[in-house]
């Protein structure tokens, strides 16, 4: 099956959502998710060791770098990037399986593979989270951990590389108010659904039966 009949099959909308670390973007996520009927969270094969608390399948994939990378050759994965000497990327068949069934899907990666999903399904909505300002920012990764300002210091010329490339996205959501934000991130969801060419064909029955002309006089 080509990548036009791929997409013109699926149902479901894929969101990539993108954040600088301390944009918030984890804990929205996780309310969207919770908020919204249909909608999953795409898990990430990783080779990194699992922590106390991860669990397989539910935290991520965990896989040996054997594994990964026989996976990554045969292109089964939509995106994939090294990390501090490990490997993440996000399984192409879970994806296109979840969208196939209806289900929107929620993908939580950097601009670098937002890029590369987006070149395999341009179909996908791209979504930046910034937050309000570089000094709540510098506060929330103040807050988040006990970090020496060397530290704290590189973390925000990350971030504010990172927020460079929201120019890329489809949709911005400036996270000032946790509500405010989910609202809109919500709403965005909600408006893609609603697409002429998403609506028709669910409600082809009613569409059908709306314009059928025989019973008109």
């Amino acid at each position: 099956m080509n990548s036009r009949s791929q997409a013109e099959g699926m149902t479901g909308t894929l969101h990539i959502v993108s954040a600088p670390s301390g944009g918030g973007k984890t804990s929205l996520l996780r309310a969207l998710k919770q908020s919204e009927p249909g909608m999953v969270v795409s898990i990430s094969h990783t080779t990194r060791r699992r922590r106390p608390g991860e669990y397989d399948g539910v935290d991520y994939h965990f896989v040996a770098d054997a594994a990964f990378k026989r996976m990554m050759a045969a292109g089964e994965f939509l995106e994939y990037a090294c990390v501090f000497d490990h490997y993440y990327a996000t399984a192409r068949v879970t994806v296109e399986q979840a969208l196939g069934r209806g289900q929107d899907v929620l993908l939580d990666i950097d601009w670098q593979g937002a890029r590369q999903v987006r070149a395999a399904m341009p179909q996908a909505v791209s979504i930046f989270i910034l937050p309000p300002s570089r000094a709540e920012l510098e506060h929330r990764l103040r807050t988040r951990a006990q970090d020496s300002d060397d530290v704290i210091a590189g973390r925000m010329q990350a971030a504010v590389e990172e927020m460079t490339h929201y120019v890329e996205y489809d949709y911005l959501v400036i996270n000032d108010h946790f509500d405010q934000a989910l609202a809109d991130l919500r709403a965005i969801v909600h408006a893609r659904r609603l697409l002429r060419t998403v609506q028709a064909p669910r409600w082809a029955g009613v569409v059908g039966e709306l314009l059928r002309g025989d019973d008109c006089r």
